[in-house]
This record gives C-alpha cells, sequence and structure tokens, in this order.
C-alpha cells in the first residue's frame, strides 16, 4: 500500500525519495519535513558533517497547491559537502573497518575500491528515511496518532522511566543534547560521550519509540508478513548500526512466568481496559489499542579514531585501520529516524486498514472504526460446526 526508495550516495550531489501511496488531500509543505531534518542533525556526539550540511527538503512531486494529490511523492535534499568531493581526486581506499559494509559490499559486488560500499551504506542516507517519516508522522497525526521516541541509555548509562507520560519524555527528551528526558542521567551520559571523544572511541545505547493514539486492529495475524511487530522490527532493524529490538517488555517478559507477563483484561462499563502494558501495544501481531513500545539496540559505530585490527587489500598484509570523519555518539540523532520508520509502518497499515485514495474518504472512516467495546463485540454464543 505504502513504500519508498531513497538513493544517493553520502558525498553525492544529492539524496532523493520517492514515496508512494500517501492519498490524496494531505495539506503538505516542506517545512514540515524540514523540522524533523533539523533533528536529525542535533545531537551530542555528533561528528564534523553535521557542521557542513544544512539539509533542507525540496518537493518535486506529488504536491501541487500545498496537498498531496495521490500520485508518488517525490524529494531531494542537497549534499552541501559535496564541493569538497566533486571533479577532485581520491585516494583508494584498500582498509575494510570491522562491522561496517566495507568488507561484505566490495565481497558481494565485486568492488575494486571499498568507497562504493561506504558511500551507499553511510547513515547520510537515513536522510531520506527521515523526509519520508515526516511526511507519514504528518499523515498520521490527522488520526490523532503520535510517534514519539527518547534515548532510554548511552553506554551503560540508564535513565530511569518508571511512571510518566510519554508525551511528557518527548519534550523533555527534545530540550536534552542527549535526548534522554532524565536530566541526572542525561548528565552522566553527557559526561561518557566526552570521555569516549577523548579516548577516540565511540559508544552505542538503546532507543525508545512510542506510538499513542494507535487504533485497535493494525496489523494481522492471518500471514506471517502481515503482523504489525515483524513489520517494525524489519523496519528498525533496517537502519544502519541497529541490532536488537524488543516489543514492549519482551526480554524481561522472558524471565517471567506466563500469569505474571500478559496484561489482564477488565472491563469498565461496557470497554475493555488494560492496566498495564507489558506486550507494548501488540497482540497476536495486531495492535490492541495500548501505546506501541518498541525498544532499539544501536551498537557502537564501526569508524574509530582509535586503529583496529584489519587487511590491507592491495598490500595483502594485515595492517590498522584508517579514520574516515563520523560520529563518537550517533544514539541521540537515531531517535528521529527509528520515529520516522515507525511511522512509515503504522501509516502503511492505517491505510491497509482504511483503505481509499483521499483523506476525504479516509477521515470518515477511521470514525467509524471498531472499539474494544462490548457493543462492538456481539457474540452470537451458540455452538458452532467446524469441517463438517
Amino acid at each position: 500500500m505504502l513504500r519508498f526508495l531513497t538513493a544517493g550516495e553520502s558525498h553525492g550531489p544529492s539524496l532523493t525519495a520517492i514515496l508512494e501511496g500517501i492519498p490524496a488531500g494531505l495539506k503538505l509543505n516542506a517545512s514540515i519535513i524540514d523540522f524533523e531534518l533539523a533533528r536529525r542533525q542535533k545531537g551530542y556526539g555528533s561528528g564534523g558533517r553535521m557542521k557542513i550540511e544544512k539539509d533542507a527538503a525540496q518537493i518535486l512531486g506529488g504536491v501541487m497547491d500545498g496537498q498531496t494529490t495521490g500520485a508518488p511523492i517525490a524529494l531531494l535534499v542537497e549534499n552541501l559537502d559535496h564541493v569538497k568531493w566533486k571533479g577532485k581526486a581520491i585516494g583508494p581506499m584498500t582498509l575494510p573497518r570491522p562491522g561496517h559494509a566495507d568488507l561484505t559490499g566490495a565481497v558481494k559486488y565485486g568492488y575494486h575500491d571499498l568507497r562504493p560500499a561506504l558511500e551507499r551504506a553511510s547513515a547520510r542516507e537515513t536522510t531520506m528515511r527521515v523526509a519520508v517519516g515526516a511526511v507519514c508522522k504528518h499523515f498520521l497525526s490527522q488520526f490523532g496518532i503520535l510517534v514519539g521516541g527518547y534515548v532510554k541509555s548511552i553506554g551503560g548509562v540508564e535513565a530511569e522511566l518508571n511512571g510518566g507520560d510519554y508525551q511528557v519524555r518527548f519534550d523533555a527528551a527534545e530540550e536534552s543534547d542527549v535526548r534522554c528526558p532524565d536530566k541526572v542521567a542525561a548528565e552522566k551520559m553527557r559526561s561518557r560521550i566526552e570521555e569516549i571523544v577523548h579516548a577516540k572511541d565511540t559508544l552505542g545505547g538503546v532507543i525508545e519509540i512510542v506510538a499513542l493514539n494507535v487504533p485497535i486492529g493494525l496489523g494481522s495475524f492471518s500471514q506471517w508478513d502481515k503482523r504489525l511487530e515483524a513489520k517494525l522490527a524489519m523496519a528498525v532493524m533496517s537502519v544502519q548500526a541497529i541490532k536488537g529490538v524488543e516489543i514492549g517488555d519482551a526480554f524481561e517478559n522472558a524471565k517471567q512466568l506466563g500469569a505474571q507477563v500478559h496484561d489482564a483484561i477488565t472491563l469498565s462499563d461496557s470497554n475493555l481496559n488494560r492496566s498495564t502494558n507489558r506486550a507494548g501495544g501488540i497482540e497476536g501481531g495486531i495492535s490492541n489499542g495500548k501505546p506501541i513500545v518498541i525498544r532499539a539496540a544501536m551498537k557502537p559505530i564501526a569508524t574509530t579514531l582509535t586503529p583496529q585490527q584489519t587487511v590491507d587489500l592491495a598490500s595483502r598484509q594485515e595492517s590498522p585501520t584508517k579514520y574516515e570523519r563520523s560520529d563518537f555518539c550517533p544514539v541521540p540523532r537515531a531517535v528521529p529516524i527509528l520515529e520516522a520508520m515507525v511511522a512509515f509502518v503504522l501509516a502503511d497499515a492505517l491505510i491497509e486498514k482504511l483503505g481509499g485514495d483521499s483523506m476525504n474518504e479516509m477521515l470518515p472512516r477511521f470514525e467509524t472504526l471498531r472499539k474494544a467495546s462490548l457493543e462492538d463485540l456481539q457474540m452470537d454464543n451458540i455452538p458452532h460446526l467446524f469441517w463438517e
């Protein structure tokens, strides 16, 4: 129903994306996208590239007179750093970095130099994911669905996030240069990043993404590739340096008994409610109306100032790596990237659920979606004969 493609290299002239499937009639302008692009560029621990780029989106198709037309939306962001590379001789790159796509890319595609793998595998590509995600977040907001996120841990420093309103967390995170809503933990995270900058190393962490006001019924258990948590896990894991994902309290739940981890169903008037959300808002591959909670583990990125052991593919000798400009800790900047991917999946699931080609069709249909209420769950309460 909804799909996107990105193209472009890290130091090429520009990055592009095509987003197909957004319905007609959605009010959209570049400032909505630029807001999210600016968020992606902010975060303590980022490298020198973010001081160069001033990302701004150009909408080249799919929008006329300030509204989407239903046609594919074409987006472009220029790489300001390209001028330093255009027409200039670049030295050979023959030292693959452990943990990066340098070696695997060269083996797969038969490159005679490692730079083509670096250029496309670079997290610079996520600029366009954020641009696409900005459109999807804006689309979801028309239905009251919000996607936000924050940093849960960096380098072993854990935030205390017990209780509290999610929107408050989102707002507090945006006031922090490490995007952590816990002020005490944020200071410790900042100090930890300072330590690894001086140590010429990198840090990873855990990011929490939450979707609020998601209706019941997105996704399906009918096929493996229709399960909502499967689609979300794939989207989150597709982001560079993300190596693990959980929905709700998945890893903690694995330590407990079944009767301890599932969210009891209670009745209030005629509404079916949950007092807990250990499932993270998804049961049986379908959203259950509670906040969808996703946690992603981001590894320390592969490019370090401290040399690592590798092999020079030209001299065929073991050799230390050479440094390529990068972040020291990309975790704070990854928050809007993961938000974008989650928003894309939820927008796709909502479009599939509602059907229609325009906002005028979809908005009334959204209001008629079934709720978790006794009125919407009319059981016939009679025996059934299966497979006669």
